[in-house]
């Protein structure tokens, strides 16, 4: 088995892997580490959880470890799509960095212009960013390309997902020819594959296995549920929800709730800390001293329950997770592995729950398919209401029937019999015409207006 001591890395860096506790190189560290340290470029094909964070961090501080960073043209540059991937990436490159002296410089939405232009006017070795911050610098002036002599893409599917490739386009265009590329990415959709095609000169291909299973040591449940009515499928699933978490009780310690869209994200987490649960919400439009207030709260364990989206839980590392519930089921399969991975790690027990609406069975097949297994079903814990029935109107015999018509009609004979000669003239004669309606009018004649040849006779008629 290869070791990290076979990769012929600083010994410096060796020494910040032992201290960390690793001894032996993933599949794709092990593939992607050589050829970046020969400074070819390097495709890796792999999901996030296989260590690819480190088989980019590795090679690039042992070959930065030399050189001395320029004023506002950094060295390097790793591009991350969202602000907590790229965060990680900066907390691994200080804990296999500290005993080399690399500056680094953190590029991400939610945080003052002002600091990080600081940084950059220092000189920095790397450069950590989301695209979009980092041509909001560029595009102010603060920060020049030119010098990169290293370039990292990490999760290129998510930054197509996102919408960025446009813009890792034009910082391509803007970085040297001569760079090093570091391109990674769990799926080679038709637009990374053109990109790659683009920038990248004969690369070295490291591909591993996509995961299709899931730990043995995850419990895995489904429950299907329909709604009462379209209109109430929201707050029903979420009842259904909080069902769920109330089922486990005290061995639910902690847990993720995935959702498919951010909107979902904010319904849900009010909605739980509504009912009284300690619960919150990661998403792209908080500020981003919150959403590292809320990441780093449920990682120390003071927030028990935490609503996010794939995109935004990017980058959450948490050692032990309890329970993962999935409010939707992902619209890639390959998601639902991602997700669940969160729980039963390094040999601990973990439950994933799954809600399952009727217009997710396709996605839900899909997933079973991926893992080659059918999920158990869980009976919902939500009992349906018992629908109100109307009171049933009391049965009426035959004869009591006949009796009240018969009833009803002396009473008519007698109203008749009763009326005075004026009344049964009147009534009479409000009778008749087109539809039966009284016409209280007197009829008008032509009067004065009576036109002449009407009033000859008809002998007289005939004659003129």
């Amino acid at each position: 088995m290869t070791k990290f001591t076979d990769l012929n890395l600083n010994p410096k860096v060796l020494k910040a892997i032992e201290e960390a506790g690793y001894e032996n190189p993933t599949p794709i560290q092990a593939g992607a580490i050589p050829p970046a340290l020969e400074g070819r470029d390097v495709l890796g094909i792999a999901q996030t959880g296989t260590g690819k964070t480190a088989s980019f961090t590795l090679p690039m501080i042992t070959l930065l470890a030399r050189g001395r960073a320029r004023a506002r043209m950094p060295r390097s540059l790793v591009l991350c799509p969202t602000r907590e991937l790229a965060a990680q990436v900066a907390e691994n490159f200080d804990t296999y960095a500290k005993h080399v002296k690399l500056t680094k410089a953190l590029l991400i939405g939610g945080v003052s212009f002002k600091e990080q232009d600081a940084l950059i006017d220092k000189g920095v070795d790397v450069l950590i960013a989301t695209p979009g911050r980092l041509l909001d610098h560029f595009e102010r002036g603060k920060l020049l390309l030119t010098g990169v002599q290293i370039m990292v893409v990490d999760e290129a599917d998510r930054m197509l997902d996102m919408g960025f490739i446009p813009d890792i386009e034009r910082i391509f265009s803007l970085t040297p020819f001569t760079r090093q590329t570091l391109f990674f990415s769990a799926t080679m959709a038709p637009e990374i594959e053109r990109i790659t095609n683009t920038f990248l000169s004969g690369p070295a291909r490291i591909e591993v296995a996509r995961q299709a299973t899931a730990s043995e040591t995850i419990e895995q449940a489904v429950v299907q549920f329909k709604a009462s009515r379209r209109d109430r499928e929201g707050s029903e699933k979420r009842k259904v929800l909080r069902a769920l978490i109330d089922a486990e009780g005290d061995k639910l310690t902690n847990g993720i709730i995935f959702c498919n869209r951010k909107t979902d994200v904010d319904i849900c987490a009010k909605s739980l800390k509504k009912y009284g649960y300690d619960a919150a919400a990661i998403h792209g439009d908080l500020d981003q001293s919150q959403r590292t207030k809320t990441l780093d709260a449920f990682r120390e364990g003071s927030l028990r329950i935490l609503v996010a989206s794939d995109v935004a839980a990017r980058g959450l590392d948490v050692p032990s997770v309890s329970h993962v519930f999935n409010f939707d089921v992902p619209g890639h399969a390959e998601d639902y592995v991602h997700r669940i991975g969160r729980t039963g790690r390094a040999g601990r027990e973990g439950k994933a729950i799954t809600i399952c609406i009727p217009r997710d069975d396709k996605a839900l097949a899909a997933v079973e398919g991926l893992i080659q297994k059918e999920i158990p079903r869980l009976e919902n814990p939500v009992k349906p209401e018992p629908k109100k029935e109307k009171p049933a109107r009391p049965a009426k015999s035959e004869k009591a029937d006949a009796d009240t018509r018969e009833s009803r009609k002396d009473e008519g004979r007698e109203r008749r019999r009763d009326e005075k000669p004026a009344q049964k003239q009147e009534r009479s004669s409000g009778r008749g015409g087109k539809h039966g309606k009284r016409d209280d009018k007197a009829v008008v004649g032509m009067g004065d207006h009576l036109p002449s040849f009407i009033a000859l006779s008809f002998a007289e008629r005939r004659a003129s």
